[in-house]
């Protein structure tokens, strides 16, 4: 089956390659044409991943789908949220939103943190949404320079390591995204 992932993130495309296998064939938006910015405007992270996969269905006519994810922190009563990704204001930048991040947390003893993700699918004109959720903590300091984002300074439950620090195959195993991303291949599994 071929079916777009909605973003311009090629290290998300990476991860979800790896935990989709062989059975599904990924394309990019560049390789259906679309050089635009996705729409992205919602204060809900189901509203941005809709968004942006409505418009990709719209204006493109294949089947996709767009997720969004937050980092959620409880000292911060849930920011940086849907904004996670512009934090720190434009332009976007992993080390700036990281930086005020640990700034944010310096005098917080609760560490706790979530990230959530929610994958929003439309196949033939029909949606449907999955979610994932890795529960963790913040961490004082970056550690590790694998994953993308957040990935340094988040330790996620049970684990002595931060998302940077695992392997791709170690964290899509725990990830809120491998999680969302394992919901949505158990539904197209079930269409075959």
């Amino acid at each position: 089956m071929k079916i777009c992932f909605a973003t311009n993130n090629p290290k998300k495309i990476e991860e979800v390659k790896a935990a989709l296998g062989n059975d599904f064939t990924i394309v990019s938006l560049k390789e259906i044409g679309c050089y635009e910015e996705l729409p992205e405007t919602g204060d809900t992270l189901d509203f941005n991943a809709f968004q942006k996969a409505r418009h990709v269905f719209e204006n493109y006519q294949v089947s996709c789908f767009a997720d969004d994810t937050g980092l959620e922190v409880q000292a911060l009563n849930g920011a940086p949220g849907v904004y996670s990704g512009r934090y720190a204001g434009e332009p976007r930048s992993d080390e700036r939103n990281v930086d005020l991040l640990l700034e944010n947390m310096a005098d917080q003893s609760d560490r706790n943190a979530q990230f959530r993700t929610v994958i929003a699918l439309i196949l033939d004109g029909k949606e449907y949404s999955f979610e994932g959720i890795a529960k963790g903590e913040i961490t004082n300091s970056r550690s590790g320079e694998g994953g993308f984002g957040y990935d340094p300074v988040f330790r996620p439950e049970n684990h002595d390591q931060t998302f940077a620090e695992l392997s791709m195959q170690e964290k899509n195993a725990i990830s809120h995204r491998g999680k969302a991303v394992r919901k949505l291949i158990d539904f197209l599994d079930s269409l075959k």
